[in-house]
């Protein structure tokens, strides 16, 4: 009687149902970033039964709800035990069902739209119906990582041609949430990225919401730089906002700076950007499709659209950026987007501070017309700012930069900001005494010269070894800009770190390389752009 007790005992539960697919749901708590994972403990008897293998497709089923996953198994009942499925954090989130709720689980189908992506694999070009029902999975979480990954590959070995990026873009935008603020006129800002620093939607917002026009910028979070507009803003007032408190904001006062991750924008683009990134891979065609699909779905009816173009920015020649912008302006008129597309100067960092509290700090210093703010900041701000500001049709063509000037040097757009940090929930900062990171040191100039090149991916790089985005106190301070003459051993940036670790990775990368080319103002490379 006790032996046999003994011998239930663990696996009790998973004896009942030895003859159901029905288990108790277990959170797993792995964040697998946008992948939905189900975990079954290897000696479970669906397990054994069904015979499900790792990697395979599993379908999840409660309530009336259903995700599809993809299975990894365990030993470990300290992971899941033989009487319950466990579901990554994401997955568990999307099903919507308590711990312990009875869950089915069975070999799944695969997503209706493999076949198309199988076609896309061997070269073919797709049409507006296979786009649909690709996105369509994507945005359901029906691809594994490994078909997300096919996907975004095939896309860029067999570059999309313009119809098959118009496709794509307009499928990403009627899978998710479509904005409709109920104005003529709703205007949007975007650059490619690249540039470390370039805080300018930070500037731009307040200034142009100021002149009158409706703004609601949502921006994502960091990925591979020290810091995007959301964690920038993040230092000052709260930017993950519900959507009926960000729709009031905008109401009240026609802007706001927030995380777009709330408001369901596109959301297949947030998927296959989980597996662009780790690959490198931002080929012409998925940018176009990604920055459009979110901007349209964000209510936007006009864009301004930064391109920089520089040595080690994203697009690196004059042809280059034409070719893009051709491929952006027919899609946007497809699509019904007024775009203005504006190449700028991408050869270095724009502002001083790199890292979510160093460029919190010069976007106030540029506010509030402080004397030590960073001029090419204030200058890129007033141009773009000018460009929207123009969308306006009582505006003369021209007169855009003068009146952006004019609203930031009377301080109208520090109010603005102001009035936006408070209503999306202030978080005291002093721009005067920022909180920067507890440790730095000095990177110094190995001899005289004149600066003649900055190389942004690995200021960038240095920046994140030292902690930014995700210590918001750590990153870099430049103290020099191109053209600049320098002494040896005279500082050309400090490394702020909070932590030992990430102070000496910071040091070993900037060991193999500072960044900053030093040599004869006449070496500097030059490039033709619009401002």
């Amino acid at each position: 009687m006790n032996n046999t007790t003994s011998r239930a005992g663990p696996d009790a539960a998973a004896v009942a149902t030895e003859h159901s697919n029905t288990l108790a749901l277990r959170r797993v708590a792995i964040d697998t970033h946008h992948e939905n994972v189900a975990y079954l403990h290897r000696d479970c008897a669906i397990y054994r039964a069904e015979g499900f293998k790792a990697l395979a497709k599993v379908e999840v089923r409660a309530n009336g709800k259903r995700i599809l996953a993809v299975l990894n198994v365990s030993s470990d009942p300290r992971i899941v035990q033989c009487h319950e499925l466990g579901l990554s954090q994401d997955a568990f989130e999307r099903l919507g069902v308590e711990k312990g709720h009875p869950v089915t689980v069975s070999q799944a189908e695969p997503p209706e739209s493999i076949p198309a992506l199988f076609r896309k694999i061997e070269g073919e070009r797709l049409g507006r119906e296979d786009f649909l029902a690709i996105v369509r999975d994507i945005a359901a979480h029906r691809y594994s990582k490994i078909e997300l990954t096919a996907f975004v590959v095939a896309c860029n070995r067999a570059e999309l041609d313009r119809e098959e990026v118009y496709f794509l873009t307009e499928a990403m935008v009627a899978t998710g949430r479509r904005l409709d603020w109920h104005a003529p006129l709703v205007v949007d800002k975007h650059c490619i990225g690249g540039i470390p620093g370039n805080r300018t939607s930070m500037l731009v917002v307040p200034i142009v919401a100021a002149a009158g026009l409706v703004f609601p910028k949502t921006s994502s979070r960091a990925i591979t730089s020290p810091a995007g507009t959301a964690d920038t803003m993040e230092v000052m007032a709260r930017v993950e906002l519900p959507f009926d408190e960000l729709t009031a904001i905008v109401q009240q006062h026609k802007a706001c700076l927030a995380w777009g991750g709330t408001a369901d924008l596109s959301p297949a683009d947030d998927v296959l950007i989980s597996v662009e990134r780790p690959l490198s891979i931002d080929s012409p065609g998925q940018m176009v499709a990604s920055i459009l699909s979110k901007k349209i779905a964000a209510g936007a009816t006009h864009l301004v659209l930064d391109i920089p173009i520089g040595p080690t920015a994203k697009v690196r020649s004059m042809p280059e950026a034409q070719r893009l912008r051709r491929l952006f302006e027919y899609v946007a008129q497809r699509l019904h987007l007024s775009l203005d597309v504006v190449i700028t100067d991408g050869r270095q960092p724009i502002g001083q501070g790199i890292g979510p509290v160093l460029e919190a700090r010069d976007v106030m210093r540029v506010l509030e017309n402080d004397p030590l703010a960073p001029n090419d900041l204030r200058q890129k701000s007033l141009r773009l700012a000018g460009r929207l500001i123009e969308c306006n049709p009582d505006v003369r063509g021209g007169d855009g930069f003068t009146i952006a000037r004019d609203i930031l040097d009377s301080g109208r757009a520090l109010a603005q900001m102001n009035a936006l940090i408070e209503a999306q929930g202030s978080r005291h900062f002093d721009h005067h005494h920022p909180p920067l990171g507890k440790l730095h040191f000095d990177v110094l100039a190995p001899a005289d010269g004149v600066v003649i090149g900055i190389d942004n991916l690995q200021i960038a790089r240095i920046a994140r070894l030292a902690g930014a985005p995700k210590v918001p106190s750590a990153g870099v301070d430049l103290f020099h800009k191109l053209g600049d003459t320098v002494q040896a051993g005279q500082p050309l940036y400090r490394v702020y770190a909070d932590f030992p670790a990430d102070l000496e990775f910071a040091r070993q990368a900037t060991q193999r390389s500072t960044a900053f080319a030093l040599g004869d103002a006449s070496q500097m490379p030059h490039v033709f752009v619009e401002f």
